[in-house]
């Protein structure tokens, strides 16, 4: 009995292996192949000590080999026919369950692919709750800079249930913004692609990335953008007028979200202020929620809240698109919002370039992307201006010459901003410190082999901004906020400073965020003084920075002094 029921003992060490191979080589398959072929030997041996406890005077031993200490039998036979389909090695399960550990047992003698060091850790949580509570306690880059100064510029970990490769550096940056559709697709989180649609830019790669992008770059350009400096003003204006006015004390975070929301609202979807904006901007802060939550449809979690928002902002928007198509066959203008410029778009056929889905998923994306990137940057660089006298006196300097050069009340131009330049490197050198995006993901279509070890098909892989801008080999004192760093960008080392990305996959928003931007501070310094209300500059991820308490000031209008 001691020799065949040796299959259940080995058979619970498949099982713990797959767990440990799982967390050491990160294949589901081996985690999944360990369990199965596991369990199968434990329930052959159980079956087999069953048949022997029925047949045990049926057998004898028939020494095949012979230990040459213990002199006692290797292997056993059943002594007749009848009794032979109970035997533990006559057995089918049995017989399967060994054929099978002895495959498996083959492959793992056989030379693995070299994966990179590091672990996956708990399966499905992996390091994900260590990343997302170290965005919360401002510690993120430390964590992402710990594990890289422990690994090295590669190493596996699990993230949102995903294995995962983190790669840093200005080669596995390049790697990431120029491979090729074949080796490498777009790929987000399971909640960030149930969120925002599965037909955005994230997910898109090769043609189908390409069309899209063209088309949405055709309203983005800047030659576009220059007849739209001016309904970005007035909006802005406005804001100030009904936010800023009158008002001794601010917060800026929730106030620039407000703006740079309906910034958004006029020039992106062409919806003019009312309930209809209002119930935009309420979903859409459920849909930022979760964007980096765990994807767990679960009533009263984030996930859900952000998953119900954005089916009602995709419902809103299917109504919106209806609207502006019949309005386009009206005689309306195609140029102005985005919507009604991408439903003017045909490619052959004559058929409307981009489907509905593609428009919304997109139109979603740059709701995303434009209201908080924006938003966090103006915030941020206010709180850089009131903290550093001389910064400021050069943006006010700056401002001040633009406003001179203009007859009062007449709106910004294009070349007004062209002369903003060392507000945009300030504007820049915050970016560097402070991105508003943290990194992304990508997923590995094929075997990929990256610092000598191999990306397996089918991974993630995840990149981080900041680990090349706050990199003193790329960036001299990169603690040090200096916005004369900038002042030849083309001495920046290629694909070092990512906060848009890089190569063919640069953010097509780069050019509205930079007008944005710098329309917002023009008026912002030349029509305000500002101190701040906390002295603690420190920020949380919630997944974008945050200020504390979101920068609380004391504000003076101009005209006061």
């Amino acid at each position: 009995m001691h020799d065949f029921c040796f299959t259940i003992p080995y058979g619970l060490l498949l099982v713990l292996g797959g767990v440990v191979g799982y967390a050491k080589k990160g294949s589901t398959a081996s985690l999944a192949g360990g369990l199965g072929t596991g369990l199968l030997l434990v329930l052959a041996g159980y079956l087999s000590l069953q048949a022997f406890h029925k047949h045990k005077n049926s057998y004898f031993a028939l020494i095949l080999e012979t230990d040459r200490q213990r002199k006692r039998p290797l292997c056993t036979f059943p002594l007749n026919t009848r009794a032979s389909l109970n035997f533990p090695l006559c057995n089918p399960w049995n017989f399967l369950g060994i054929v099978l550990a002895g495959v498996i047992m083959r492959r793992r003698r056989c030379p693995l692919k070299r994966l990179p060091p590091g672990s996956l850790g708990i399966p499905v949580i992996g390091q994900s709750l260590g990343l997302l509570w170290a965005m919360r306690a401002n510690t993120a880059e430390k964590w992402i800079a710990d594990r890289a100064k422990k690994y090295g510029p590669i190493s596996k970990m699990s993230l949102f249930g995903k294995p995962t490769v983190f790669i840093h550096g200005q080669a596995a940056n390049k790697l990431v913004f120029t491979s090729d559709a074949s080796k490498m697709s777009n790929h987000q989180t399971e909640s960030m692609k149930r969120i925002l649609g599965d037909r955005s830019l994230l997910e898109l790669s090769g043609d189908e990335h390409m069309r899209v992008r063209k088309a949405l770059a055709s309203f983005l350009k800047p030659d576009s953008l220059k007849n739209y400096v001016g309904t970005m003003e007035e909006e802005i204006r406005l804001h100030l007028l009904m936010h800023w006015r009158g008002k001794q004390k601010v917060t800026v975070l929730p106030l620039m979200r407000t703006l740079t929301f309906n910034i958004i609202c006029s020039l992106i979807f062409g919806v003019e202020r009312g309930a209809r904006r209002d119930s935009f901007i309420q979903n859409f802060q459920h849909i930022m929620g979760g964007v980096w939550s765990f994807p767990v449809n679960l009533p009263f979690t984030r996930f859900n809240r952000s998953l119900k928002a954005s089916a009602e902002v995709q419902r809103m928007l299917k109504q919106l698109i209806s609207e502006k198509r019949n309005e386009l066959e009206n005689g309306a203008s195609s140029h102005q919002d985005l919507i009604t410029c991408l439903l003017s778009l045909r490619g052959e056929e004559d058929q409307e370039l981009l489907s509905e889905d593609e428009i919304i998923h997109n139109i979603i994306l740059i709701m995303v992307a434009g209201h908080d990137t924006s938003s966090i940057l103006i915030t941020f660089i206010m709180q850089i201006l009131a903290n550093d006298p001389s910064i400021h006196a050069a943006v006010l300097t700056e401002q001040e010459e633009v406003k001179k050069s203009k007859p009062s009340g007449e709106l910004l131009t294009w070349e007004d901003l062209s002369k903003m330049k060392y507000t945009w490197k300030v504007a820049m050198e915050t970016l560097r410190m402070i991105p508003p995006t943290f990194g992304g993901f990508r997923k590995a279509l094929e075997d990929i082999e990256f610092e000598g070890y191999v990306i397996p098909k089918g991974w993630q892989i995840f990149w981080v901004t900041s680990m090349t801008h706050l990199d003193d080999k790329v960036f001299p004192e990169p603690s040090k906020f200096d916005p004369a760093r900038f002042e030849s960008p083309e001495t920046i080392a290629p694909y070092c400073y990512i906060p848009f990305g890089g190569g063919p996959r640069i953010c097509p928003g780069y050019e509205f965020a930079k007008v944005e931007t710098l329309v917002t501070i023009h008026y912002l310094v030349t029509q305000f003084t500002w101190q701040l209300c906390c002295s603690d500059n420190s920020y949380q991820r919630h997944p974008l920075p945050e200020p504390n308490q979101g920068l609380p000031i004391e504000i003076v209008p101009k005209e006061v002094l």
